[in-house]
Order: structure tokens, then sequence, then C-alpha cells
């Protein structure tokens, strides 16, 4: 049958280093995530994604992979990846596995073997190799920046100790990438995928998917300087090449030799969303994220549109539209809807940042923002920690921080630790119940042991049930596959639609507004004040 569960599907994000420790060593792995499945199965999502967790030197925490089809050791092994799956599909959910194209690890054999073979060899041209500029070749190519700060071109010494070729990494030093126009890369990933496909994977998230084709004689390009750290005034000659469509092409036909449905989703940060709906025309992806409507701000009109137009865009190439608010990428939105100043995707937030949040309006922003998400047609992704009010975590010290973002760029930005903080299960055990030792590669705050799960389980007040009401709800009224239609006529401050038999309005706005006549409350995000909906509140409502 085909069900195409993709289309209206939930699914939940486990960044594994955060997710589950069975091992006890402070990273999380796969035996953890297998034990802790349940509690995903219980929250009403249909799939998870697992982040990267391939053979890595981590230097940027499993997207630089070493070997596509392995396990690195600190998350088990194959067989534990096997269980794992095996699990998930017992408790009824698909797994999706992040892979990452656009760059290897450059402890990679490839890599390896481009640095010791010749100028123009097959082994150099399976990776962005290219000549310096200048009399002695002592410039870069171009003068392209590396989306984690400074150049996105390193020298190499030649075999022979001589000063060699340079090689392009859009991420950091230790990322360098593969060049598509290479037939030994496309070869080599249509069997990384038949690899992980045949052992039972029902699709992937694939990283940076606007990247791998660059354009032809790779121009200088500078980024204004309000860009965020995947984006930029087009046209960027690394991102968005018309060349990289043929690749998912590939990729879909091969997908399709296979039984159950797999699946193709695209990380790709693109300026609109008629941009990234190219990625999902229908001989190509299944669903891309929807960037546009992470990044919206908190305002009803900007929601209106960024809604109106995702619905338009993705509609009119026949995919659905998805939905997200938080990833490991991005600052958590319990915080990031409360910020008062701006903070482009990648720069992360620190004790020193301008327009620190106030966390009390953060969550109630997040649980609205969330009711609002879980309403919308489509396919809703969850991070891992938001179901249970998880807010950025700013404090990290120093020392503590892992992104490469912050190293590049000399603490300028802080990046991304602060959201890939291993989560709490458990207030009164070690970690927060993350493993039995205690130990966590990323310090967790005090304040964890107030959001636990255990603590938020039966409480009709707490996060964790307000999603797990909403995910009920949404599947019961089957709200991801209806049309929405607009509201009109209520107050500028709020946001309306009706999808199926659910209405939902929220109130974005300072003051109260009052009810719709006659309406049943199915559900709200934060608690009423009598018939009147308070500031930064969103309700489901159908007739009485």
């Amino acid at each position: 049958m085909n069900s195409q569960w993709w289309r209206s599907a939930a699914i939940y994000q486990i960044y594994p280093r955060s997710f589950a420790d069975a091992s006890g060593d402070g990273i999380g792995d796969l035996i953890g995530i297998a034990d802790r499945l349940p509690a995903l199965a219980d929250l009403g999502v249909d799939v998870v994604w697992l982040s990267p967790f391939m053979t890595s030197p981590q230097k940027d925490a499993g997207y630089d992979v070493a070997d596509y089809c392995d396990v690195d050791p600190l998350f088990g092994t194959l067989d534990d990846f096997d269980a794992m799956l095996a699990r998930a599909h017992e408790l009824g959910l698909r797994v999706l596995v992040d892979l990452v194209p656009n760059h290897s690890s450059d402890q990679h054999a490839w890599f390896q073997e481009a640095l010791s073979a010749a100028p123009g060899s097959r082994a150099r041209n399976r990776y962005m190799f290219r000549d310096g500029r200048g009399e002695d070749g002592s410039e870069p190519p171009n003068n392209w920046e590396s989306v984690f700060g400074g150049p996105a071109w390193t020298r190499i010494t030649e075999a022979d100790g001589s000063p060699g070729q340079w090689y392009l990494h859009l991420f950091d030093t230790t990322q360098p990438d593969f060049d598509w126009s290479s037939e030994d890369v496309r070869e080599e990933f249509r069997r990384i995928l038949r690899f992980w496909l045949d052992r039972g994977v029902d699709g992937f998230r694939v990283d940076v998917a606007h990247g791998l084709v660059k354009a032809d004689e790779l121009p200088d390009y500078t980024p204004p300087e309000d860009a965020d750290s995947m984006g930029g005034i087009e046209p960027v000659p690394y991102w968005g090449q018309e060349g990289v469509h043929e690749v998912y092409r590939d990729w879909r036909r091969l997908l399709e030799t296979y039984d159950g449905e797999r699946v193709l989703c695209a990380e790709a940060w693109m300026p609109t969303v008629d941009e990234i709906a190219q990625w999902v025309r229908r001989d190509e992806m299944h669903q891309a994220f929807n960037f546009s409507y992470v990044m919206s701000d908190w305002d009803p009109q900007a929601l209106h549109e960024v809604i109106h137009e995702s619905l338009r865009a993705f509609g009119s190439v026949g995919a659905p539209s998805t939905w997200v608010l938080s990833n490991h990428d991005v600052i958590r939105h319990a915080t990031r809807l409360a910020l008062g100043s701006d903070f482009p995707q990648g720069h992360g937030i620190g004790p020193a940042s301008p327009g620190q949040p106030d966390p009390v309006v953060g969550l109630r922003r997040a649980r609205a923002a969330t009711a609002i998400m879980l309403a919308l047609p489509g396919s809703a992704y969850i991070y891992q920690g938001e179901e249970l009010g998880l807010p950025e975590v700013i404090d990290l010290p120093d020392d503590a921080r892992q992104d490469p973002t912050w190293f590049r760029m000399k603490g300028e930005r802080y990046g991304r630790d602060g959201c890939r903080v291993p989560i709490p299960w458990e207030a009164d055990r070690p970690a927060y119940g993350f493993n039995e030792t205690g130990s966590s590669w990323l310090p967790q705050p005090d304040m964890w042991a107030n959001v636990a799960r255990d603590r938020q389980v039966g409480d009709p007040s707490s996060t964790l049930e307000l999603y797990r009401t909403l995910l009920r709800l949404r599947r019961a009224h089957d709200t991801a596959t209806q049309t929405l239609e607009w509201i009109e006529g209520l107050p500028a401050q709020t946001l309306a639609f009706r999808v199926g038999t659910v209405t939902v309005v929220a109130n974005l706005g300072a003051d109260p507004v009052a009810l719709p006549v006659g309406a049943q409350v199915l559900v709200a995000s934060d608690a009423l004040d009598g018939d009147a909906i308070p500031t930064d509140t969103t309700v489901w409502l159908t007739q009485a």
C-alpha cells in the first residue's frame, strides 16, 4: 500500500551524543537510544531521525565522516544499530539517518590517498583541489569564507615537501569538500545509500543538500555582513547550483527500487520557500526543511505570510510543507522567541550576548508556537528536549565549548553548543538520567532538575503533556492532511485558521482576545483567562 507516510509524519530528531548514554562515558550511544525509544512512542511521534553516528574523528560532532558504512565506537557497533532499528520498528517508529555528502573528514581514506597522490590524479579529483593564485600559487584559488569562519581554502604540502595545491572546505579545515563532478563520488554514495537501505532504514536526512555542486570557474564571492552562516545574497556560487538536482534525481530513482516508501529530506538553507521547494519536485526529494518558518519573527503577519507562502510553494510542486521550530543548529525556540536582538543562524548566544531572553516569556511563546506548528498541514519536526520546554543553555563555560565556530571565530560567535547539552530524564538521578555515572560531555545546568521528564509526566500543565496532547489531537483530527483555511475578522494581533474540524486561534499581542462564541476548547498552550485568550497563547477549538 502506498501510504505516503512522510506527508503527515511527526518526526523526532535525536542528537545521539546528547540523548541517552548507556555506557556512562558522558556521550550518548545507540544502546541508550534503544532503551529510551518507548518514551518517544508514548510521546506520539511517528519517526525518529538520528544525527550522525558514523565513524568520525568528531571534529564537528560527527558531521566529519571518516567511514560512511560503519558506526563510530563512541556510539557503539553496527550490531547496536541493527538492534536499535529493530526496536524502533517494533514500536511502530520509522528511522531516518543523517547523510553528509558535501564533505568528508580529512581522515577519510580517500582524502588521505589524495594527499599523497599527484595533482590531477583520480584520487585528487574526488575532492575540490585547485592550484593557488599568484606566481607561486601562494594565494587561495578564490576569496570564499568558511561557514565556520576564516578562509575556505587550505594549502597542502606535497609528498616531496614542496608547497602544493589548495583544497576547499566550506566548513572546518578537517572537512574537505567532495567534487561531485567525479563519477567515483557519485557511485560511492550510491553504494552508501544501498548499505543503509539494505539494513532497513526508512530514509535519509541529507546534510547541506544545497551544496555539493559549485559554480564553474569558482568565482569570488563576498557575503553581506548581515548574512547568516548558511545564506547570502544570491547567486551564491557554492549554494543552490542547478547541477545538484540531478544528484537527487539519481538518488530518488535508487530509493524507488526499495519497498516500504524510503524517503529523502533536504537540509537546504535557501532564502525563499520557492527556492527550497525546488528540492522536492516530484522526481527529487520527498521533504525539505522549511527554514523560512524556523527563522520567522513572533508576529502574526509574518507567520501568516510564511505559512501561506509555504503551503503555496510546496503545494505547487506536489510536496508537503514541513514545519520545524528547533534543531541542533539553531537557538532553541524556548529562548529564541524571547530574544531582544537578532541572532543569525549558527552564531549562538552566550552570557555576554546583547538582548538576553526572559525565560518565562520564551517558554510561553514556545508552547504557543508549537501549538500553531502541530496544527499545520504537512509534516512536523520536533528536536529532542523541546517537548520538555528546554531553553538554550547560555552560561556554558568557555573551556567547555566544543563547536568549531567558537574556535574559528576566536570566541566572537558562541556557536551551537547551547542547544546540544544532554537532555534530562529523571530529576534525582546522576546526569538527570542521561546515564548512571553523572558524566556529561557538555555540562548540564542545575535547572534541568525542574524540567526533567519524570517531573512532567502526568502534570497537565507541563510542556511534555502539552506535546502529548497536541500530537494525540493532531492524529485524531487528522490535521496534517487537511486544507488550511484562514479566518478573517479577528483582532490584528491574532493568527487564526481552520484545518478540518479544528479551529486554531493564537494571540500574539499584549491584550487578551475573546474566545469565539460557541467554541469548545480542545487544548490551550497555557491557562485561559475565563473566556479570553491571554497573550502568547494558542488554542485549538471545535464547535460545541
